[in-house]
């Protein structure tokens, strides 16, 4: 068994998350981390157990032993930090939103392309069992055809004019942040070609949208997503068809359960898979398998479904005039 050698740049609260679930998979060795200092690095590598440990992002990616990295910086850093690991010939998992805007996510395709390396965006949601019988469920016809989907996720984060949720040079809103699970819900469930685009969005005064709803119409069926961080939501999501439903109950995103319903609204089934680790470990395990099978891109998540929900988040925020600093 080929045991997968990880670099993690960044040593935030979700790379933490990251090498615990790294740590928990047999196959799968956490060998370096980075952060700007040394002196981050190295409180991070001990608590992570990871084998060494860089004060600088180019170290990592430039050690051979790593076969693949995955980025965990704030979101603005996304694609400076992508391009420099794929180009210097790394496998690479980075974590959503991938880029700011299309033209970035375009650029970072093409160079891992051109440099013949795994690139994948850490949409974890795809990966996570209860979604996959969720997608088994409506493949089998179980709700008959698919006709709306409903989805929030919104949460209250206290203003903080330090937190990057709040900041627009680092890729602040809700929209990027939380918004982007809706959306790729609807796209998984509905299509990543929807016909309109409707959405408007309360922009705070740091230049960030606080909260957004959005409304994706297709030829006979439609999408309601909301998002934000300026109140708290209990975050469920439904799956709407013409012979039943599917309900994600809480936190559709990360959610362990999932429930069938007849047309009469009466439960039928009831998924429910715990996450042996922390959940991440899903999307650890899939990198792996597509490394083995020798593909460049994810069969589950591929390039072709981050850049269509790329392009309905840059038509939201070109509707709502927000542009992010530096972009």
């Amino acid at each position: 068994m080929k045991i997968f050698k990880w670099g993690i740049l960044a040593t935030g609260k979700i790379a933490a998350r990251f090498a615990e679930a790294i740590n928990f998979c047999e196959n799968a060795k956490l060998y370096a981390v980075a952060s700007r200092t040394e002196e981050k690095a190295a409180s991070f590598a001990e608590k992570t157990d990871a084998e060494k440990y860089y004060g600088s992002y180019k170290e990592l990616a430039e050690d051979k032993e790593v076969d693949v990295i995955y980025i965990a910086s704030p979101m603005a850093q996304h694609y400076e930090n992508a391009k420099m690991c794929l180009e210097a010939g790394k496998n690479v998992l980075c974590e959503k939103t991938v880029t700011l805007n299309s033209a970035q996510l375009d650029e970072l395709i093409k160079t891992a392309k051109e440099k013949d390396v795994f690139f994948m965006e850490a949409m974890w949601m795809k990966l996570l069992p209860a979604f996959r019988k969720a997608k088994e469920w409506v493949a089998q016809g179980r709700i008959g055809e698919v006709r709306a989907i409903k989805a929030d996720f919104s949460n209250l984060c206290p203003y903080d004019e330090n937190d990057r949720l709040f900041i627009n040079e680092l890729g602040g809103g809700s929209l990027l942040d939380l918004g982007i699970y809706p959306i790729t819900l609807a796209c998984e469930f509905l299509g990543y070609r929807p016909k309109e685009i409707i959405s408007n969005a309360y922009i705070g005064k740091t230049g960030v949208d606080f909260d957004a709803s959005i409304v994706l119409r297709y030829e006979n069926a439609y999408a309601d997503l909301c998002c934000g961080f300026d109140m708290e939501n209990a975050n469920p999501a439904y799956i709407i068809g013409t012979k039943g439903r599917i309900r994600f109950p809480e936190w559709f995103f990360c959610s362990q359960k999932v429930m069938l319903y007849d047309d009469n609204g009466i439960l039928t089934e009831e998924f429910y898979d715990p996450h042996p680790c922390n959940g991440y470990e899903f999307e650890v395990r899939h990198v792996m398998s597509c490394l083995e099978r020798g593909l460049k891109e994810s069969d589950l998540n591929p390039t072709a479904h981050t850049s269509a929900t790329q392009k309905i988040a840059d038509k939201c925020r070109n509707d709502w005039g927000l542009v992010f600093k530096g972009e």
